[in-house]
């Protein structure tokens, strides 16, 4: 079982910056991919970011220039820098992990979410 705990969201005004982390435990062979997805009110879950283990990232379109995903594969960790914030990022942003235990068996682990809101 891998177990995700996330820090970093808060309140911020238009234009700031926050960072979140997540760190992955448990029973870890590797891990894949992680990343970050997040949740609006009233909206699904959509792709922020994700990194692979051999650095490929992905972004969606509406963060592009303005977050940058990075990861330390040695401690399972995962940031996400987050600059010139805009109230449309306002969200639950969720954690992910994809990888195989030390029992070969895949995963597919979530964070408990942190909040991130943009306002003034």
């Amino acid at each position: 079982q891998v177990q995700l705990v996330e820090s970093g969201g808060g309140e911020v005004q238009p234009g700031g910056s926050l960072t979140l982390s997540c760190s992955a435990s448990g029973s870890i062979f590797t891990i894949f991919t992680m990343g970050w997805y997040r949740q609006a009110p009233g909206k699904q879950r959509d792709l922020v970011a994700t990194i692979t283990g051999g650095g490929s990232i992905k972004y969606a379109d509406s963060v592009k220039g303005r977050f940058a995903i990075s990861r330390d594969n040695v401690n399972h960790t995962v940031w996400l820098q987050m600059n010139s914030l805009e109230a449309d990022d306002t969200a639950v942003y969720y954690c992910n992990t994809r990888g195989y235990s030390m029992l070969y068996r895949p995963f597919d682990s979530w964070g408990q979410g942190t909040q991130v809101t943009v306002s003034s």
